[in-house]
């Protein structure tokens, strides 16, 4: 009897090109950083996300804060960070947060949090606290939020918006088509209007999303017109990377000449600025977008 190869049937990954090859987290920074967050029990999105830029922002001395915990309440099929019933918050997070900030002589602070939906405000007060905290510790340093869906609890938006911050965000992610998909527990047209109500209180307003993801140009442009119609001044334009094997794979890797166009294309629909590339996330290069 012959003995037959086994044929996996599990789709077969593409593999990386060689311009998503990211840099070793290494240098003096790079600890200092790592150093701060484990002293103070501090979360990262650098960290919780498995974001490619960890190594180059931590050894440039930055890192993105995430408050409320490190378990969210969604689901979302493109995220690394846990999901289930959160813990109690910490009360003296915004604390150790602006100390941490004020310890690194942070220029530019950006700060995001998982979605707390089980709690009434949804974190809208810990969002407050932790901004005004900061702005006292370190006055000169401009503060950027990247701020959930607050399920159009619009008292609770404003709430963690008045505290201070010169840049608020508030990623979209992807497509319409795809937020089935993509963001399930999420609302296409819930998070422009949230984008919009930003801009309307008079913030800075910045949104991201995803490609790779097997979106059209056709609907890529047409979120960028979306976005610009609803006050959007930022986008930032990035690869979607299969975190683990249990998240959405991969549709295609987009070449760099594609996300060349889509700055052109975007910034010629009316935003401020496009940061658009394989290896971009929101906060990558944040202190640019003020």
């Amino acid at each position: 009897m012959l003995d037959l190869p086994v044929v996996s049937k599990e789709p077969k990954r593409p593999r990386k090109p060689d311009w998503l090859r990211v840099k070793l987290p290494i240098g003096e920074s790079y600890k200092n950083v790592r150093k701060l967050v484990d002293e103070y029990k501090l979360h990262t999105i650098c960290q919780s996300g498995n974001c490619p830029n960890m190594g180059e922002c931590w050894g440039a001395g930055t890192a993105t804060f995430m408050i409320l915990g490190n378990v969210c309440t969604r689901s979302c099929s493109f995220c690394a960070v846990k999901t289930g019933r959160p813990p109690e918050y910490d009360e003296d997070e915004p604390l150790r947060v602006a100390e941490a900030i004020r310890l690194m002589q942070v220029k530019h602070a950006v700060i995001t949090s998982v979605n707390r939906d089980e709690l009434k405000d949804r974190g809208a007060d810990i969002w407050y606290r932790t901004v005004v905290a900061v702005k006292e510790s370190s006055p000169s340093t401009t503060m950027e939020t990247l701020i959930p869906d607050v399920k159009a609890n619009w008292e609770a938006l404003e709430t963690m918006i008045k505290g201070g911050q010169e840049v608020v965000s508030h990623n979209m992610e992807t497509v319409e088509e795809l937020y089935r998909k993509v963001r399930p527990q999420g609302k296409y047209n819930r998070s422009l209007e949230q984008i919009k109500r930003i801009k309307d209180f008079g913030k800075r307003t910045k949104s991201g999303i995803m490609v790779g993801l097997g979106e059209t140009d056709e609907q890529v442009f047409r979120i960028m017109d979306d976005l610009v119609e609803n006050g959007c001044d930022v986008l930032t334009i990035g690869q979607y990377l299969q975190p683990t094997k249990m998240h959405l794979a991969v549709d295609s890797f987009i070449h760099p000449d594609k996300f060349a166009e889509y700055k052109e294309v975007g910034l010629s629909k009316g935003f401020d600025f496009v940061e658009s590339g394989p290896l971009v996330r929101s906060s990558y290069h944040a202190e640019r977008h003020l």
